[in-house]
C-alpha cells in the first residue's frame, strides 16, 4: 500500500482542472513545447532541472516518452534520498515506492505545466505490469485536455476502466500521438486500428496541420536499430505500418515529426537510412530524434555514427521544439550542465548526489562502445540478436549494479555501516 502522504500529494497535484492556465495563457503563433524520456537511475535530480528550464522558457508542456524507474533494481538517485542516510531500501519497500517516488520528484516540479506521460519497457518490468501503470497514473492520462480530446473522438470508454496508454491531442493545428511499444517492442493491433483511424481523420481535417508521433522505442530500420523496435518480428512489422501511414501523411501535404527515447543519448535525423531512401519502402526520410536524456544511466552512441552537434553521448536535457505559425518545427536540444542540478536540487538531496549523476552515471570512460547496429531481424532470431546487441547489456548491465553498490558503500560503507 502507497503512504498516505503520496496518496494524497498526488490528488493534489493531479486533480484535472476545466481549464490549464499554462496553456490557456498562450497565443496560437510561436509557442513552444518539451520532450524526452528515460528518467530513471538519476531522474530525481535532472527532472527538476528539466522543469526548471521548461518554466523559465515558458513552454506550453512537457512530454515524457516512458522508462521513468529503473524496477529491475533500485535507482541510484532513490538510495540517495535523505531518508535512507542510515539505511538501504530493500528491493520490495522500492517496488512498493517507486512510482510514487516520481510523482513527487520528477511530475511535481513541474507545478502547473501541463505533464504529458507516456509509457516505457521498464513499466512492464516484473512485478510492474501495464494495468497498474493505467491505474497509478490514471489521473494524469486522463488530463482534461486527453479527456477531452477523448469526447471529441467519441473514442469509446469501459466505466471504471482507466484510459489507454495511448492518446492523442490537438493544440493550435498540431496533433501529438503517444504511442505505446513497451511489451514485445511492438505496436498490438487495436492500437494500430486506432492510430490509422487518427491518421485517417487529420489527412481530411484542414485545420489540422502538423503531426507529432512519440513513442518510446524508436520504429525499425533507423541509426538506432540495435536498440529499437527492430528487437522483434511483431515490432518490425507494426512499425513500418506506422512509419508508412507517416509517409503518406507527408506526401498528402501534412508536416511530420516522430519522437522516441529508450537510448540514452540525443541523436537527430534519426530514419536517415538507406532502408527509407529506398523507393521500395517509400523513399521518403521522416524528421525524427532520440532524446533519451532525462537521467537514465547514458549510453555511447551507435558505432556507426559520428559524434556532433546532432549526435551526442553522455548528456543530460531534453528537446524543445518551437511550432511556427504554418505548423513548422523547428527542434533543439537543451542540454544541462551540472549547475543546472544544483540550482534545482530537491531539499532530500545533497549537492554530492547531483555531482554523483551528472559524473558517475556512467563516468565517460566506463561508457564503453556499442555494438554495430544489425539489419532489422528476419522470423526467429530476435531473441539472439536482442542478447548481442542490448546497449546495456553490451556495455552497462555489469555496471549498474557496481554503481549501486558503490553508492551504498559511500553512504553506509562496505558493510552497511553509515559513514
Amino acid at each position: 500500500m502507497l503512504p498516505v502522504r503520496y496518496l494524497l500529494l498526488s490528488l493534489l497535484l493531479f486533480t484535472p482542472l476545466a481549464v490549464s492556465p499554462a496553456l490557456a495563457a498562450h497565443k496560437p503563433a510561436g509557442w513552444s513545447f518539451a520532450a524526452s524520456g528515460d528518467s530513471r537511475n538519476c531522474g530525481n535530480l535532472v527532472m527538476p532541472a528539466i522543469a526548471a528550464a521548461v518554466q523559465a522558457d515558458g513552454d506550453r508542456f512537457y512530454w515524457h516518452l516512458g522508462d521513468l524507474r529503473r524496477i529491475r533494481g533500485v535507482d541510484e538517485d532513490y538510495v540517495r534520498e535523505s531518508r535512507y542516510a542510515n539505511s538501504v531500501p530493500t528491493l520490495a519497500d522500492y517496488w512498493t515506492g517507486a512510482w510514487s517516488d516520481f510523482l513527487v520528484h520528477q511530475v511535481r516540479p513541474f507545478g502547473s505545466t501541463p505533464f504529458f506521460l507516456g509509457i516505457g519497457n521498464h513499466e512492464t518490468i516484473e512485478p510492474k505490469t501495464r494495468e497498474e501503470f493505467r491505474t497509478t497514473f490514471a489521473t494524469l492520462l486522463n488530463r482534461n485536455e486527453l479527456a477531452r480530446q477523448r469526447r471529441a473522438d467519441a473514442a469509446p470508454s469501459t466505466p471504471g476502466m482507466p484510459p489507454p496508454t495511448y492518446y492523442h491531442w490537438v493544440i493550435d493545428g498540431v496533433d501529438f500521438i503517444n504511442l505505446d511499444n513497451a511489451t514485445a517492442d511492438s505496436f498490438d493491433a487495436e492500437q494500430l486500428r486506432w492510430f490509422d483511424g487518427i491518421v485517417a481523420r487529420d489527412l481530411h481535417d484542414r485545420h489540422i496541420r502538423t503531426l507529432v508521433v512519440g513513442m518510446h522505442e524508436a520504429l525499425p530500420h533507423s541509426l538506432a536499430a540495435g536498440h529499437s523496435m527492430c528487437a522483434s518480428d511483431g515490432g518490425i512489422q507494426s512499425g513500418e505500418h506506422v512509419y508508412a501511414r507517416l509517409v503518406d501523411a507527408r506526401k498528402r501535404g501534412k508536416r511530420v515529426y516522430i519522437l522516441a527515447s529508450h537510448s540514452h543519448y540525443y541523436l537527430e535525423n534519426l530514419y536517415a537510412t538507406d532502408y527509407w531512401r529506398d523507393p521500395r519502402h517509400g523513399g521518403v526520410v521522416l524528421p525524427g530524434w532520440i532524446v533519451g536524456t532525462a537521467g537514465a544511466v547514458r549510453y555511447p552512441l551507435p558505432i556507426e555514427v559520428i559524434p556532433g552537434p546532432g549526435a551526442r553521448a553522455h548528456v543530460y536535457g531534453y528537446l524543445a521544439g518551437l511550432v511556427g505559425v504554418d505548423g513548422a518545427i523547428d527542434f533543439r536540444f537543451h542540454e544541462l550542465a551540472e549547475a543546472d542540478l544544483q540550482r534545482a536540487l530537491p531539499g532530500d538531496y545533497t549537492p554530492r548526489d547531483a555531482e554523483f549523476c551528472f559524473v558517475e552515471n556512467p563516468p565517460f570512460d566506463r561508457m564503453g562502445t556499442s555494438a554495430p547496429a544489425p539489419a532489422c531481424l528476419v522470423q526467429g532470431q530476435d531473441n539472439q540478436v536482442r542478447r548481442r546487441t542490448h546497449p546495456e547489456q553490451l556495455t552497462l548491465g555489469d555496471h549498474e549494479d557496481d554503481r549501486l553498490r558503490d553508492t551504498r558503500n559511500e553512504r553506509h560503507g562496505p558493510r552497511g555501516g553509515f559513514l
